[in-house]
């Protein structure tokens, strides 16, 4: 008898302390890009009580008020009450920024195309397990937060405040389809006066149900602040920092992840752009019928305009020879710096959304790495 394969993936809130990093980051590079197109941003964050740090590397001819977005971004997320401990308006801004190293910007601007900003190994990852052919786990963990912040700032659950998590675990068949939802975990910071079973019942009927629907069965385990308090929360009860939540941002554990973070770094970093391009390879591979799942992997040097290498890989046999589907990628994809971020459109300041609830696997934000208008392209491609 085989043994079923678990599959676990967590999601946090825009509140979470980590994500207020990730956000603000992405509103200040968004602010230089509206303004400067060609901006070249590093912006990091760490947020601890009442004090917002922003430091990093900025070259662009742009002129921004940092603190005020700093103040927007913060009051959009709903950190306005000062009982809180971390509010918008009263908040200590720490600001930090200098321009990019010469050293650096001598590799990574050149004459016709940009060198990588960094090395290391970038992947991106598709399945068929969804319609967003993100893994099963993370697509419903995100699903719970994005529903937690919306029963909280439309009124439905209004003793909600802006810190949570949840957590998802799926067992999958012999095939690796998912078969049977096994927990759901629900962690949400709240008012210090609500009732706890109102609370359970609340989270249960307006989150959990809604989002998981029929996977929902009696032997599912599901645990709602299983500490049993969570009123202290956000900035104000745990340090956040930029980047910190990588796994969060991409696949939650399925795949490999590089280990460089997305949020506050223009395209020319590759831990970004290479990110990208490799989601959007991945995904049309899998949207063409040529694979179940597929990993793509980018490998650049600092400085340089082309990959170093690129490698596609699957958990299941390929529909075609791994060899063949190479090739095809590198003809049918503008795999240099310069060229993913043309055809994906990264000099457009689009970034402050994807800093919550996952850069990958929503289609109606728009984002150019989440088409698949290349798979017929590869299909024909591959098979002639």
């Amino acid at each position: 008898m085989m043994v079923a394969r678990y599959t676990t993936a967590e999601s946090v809130t825009e509140g979470h302390p980590d994500k207020v990093c990730d956000q603000i980051s992405d509103a200040v590079l968004d602010a230089h890009l509206a303004q400067d197109p060609m901006a070249r941003v590093a912006a990091e964050v760490m947020v601890s009580g009442n004090m917002v740090h922003v430091a990093g590397e900025v070259t662009s001819r742009a002129r921004i008020d940092v603190s005020a977005i700093v103040r927007e971004v913060t009051r959009r997320i709903g950190y306005t009450d000062p009982d809180l401990g971390f509010d918008a308006d009263s908040c200590f801004i720490l600001v930090d920024l200098h321009e990019q190293s010469p050293d650096i910007a001598q590799g990574v601007v050149q004459e016709k195309n940009f060198g990588a900003g960094d090395q290391g190994t970038f992947y991106g990852y598709a399945t068929d397990e969804t319609e967003s052919l993100m893994p099963v786990s993370i697509d419903f963990a995100h699903r719970l937060t994005r529903r937690l912040a919306e029963v909280r700032k439309n009124g439905l659950l209004p003793w909600l405040r802006p810190d949570g998590k949840a957590q998802v675990t799926f067992a999958h068949d012999a095939q690796g389809r998912p078969e049977k939802l096994i927990s759901v975990v629900v962690s949400t910071q709240h008012s210090a006066d609500i009732e706890r079973e109102q609370l359970l019942r609340g989270v249960l009927e307006e989150v959990i149900v809604p989002v998981m629907g029929r996977w929902l069965t009696r032997d599912t385990r599901v645990l709602i602040n299983p500490t049993g308090r969570f009123v202290k929360g956000g900035p104000a009860a745990d340090t956040g920092l930029t980047g910190r939540k990588i796994i969060v941002d991409t696949y939650g554990g399925i795949g490999r992840h590089g280990g460089g973070a997305f949020s506050g770094k223009d395209a020319t970093k590759v831990d970004r752009s290479g990110a990208y391009m490799a989601r959007y390879i991945a995904k049309n591979i899998v949207a063409a019928g040529l694979a179940k799942n597929c990993e793509i992997s980018l490998a650049f040097a600092i400085g340089q305009t082309e990959p170093e290498m690129v490698a596609v890989s699957s958990a299941e046999k390929l529909a075609v020879d791994s060899g063949l589907l190479e090739e095809a990628v590198r003809e049918l994809f503008p795999l240099s710096v310069s060229g993913m971020i043309d055809v994906l459109g990264l000099r457009r300041p689009i970034f402050e959304k994807t800093a919550s609830y996952g850069h990958f696997g929503r289609n109606a934000e728009g984002w150019s790495w989440e088409q698949t208008d290349r798979a017929d392209s590869l299909r024909r491609r591959c098979r002639r």
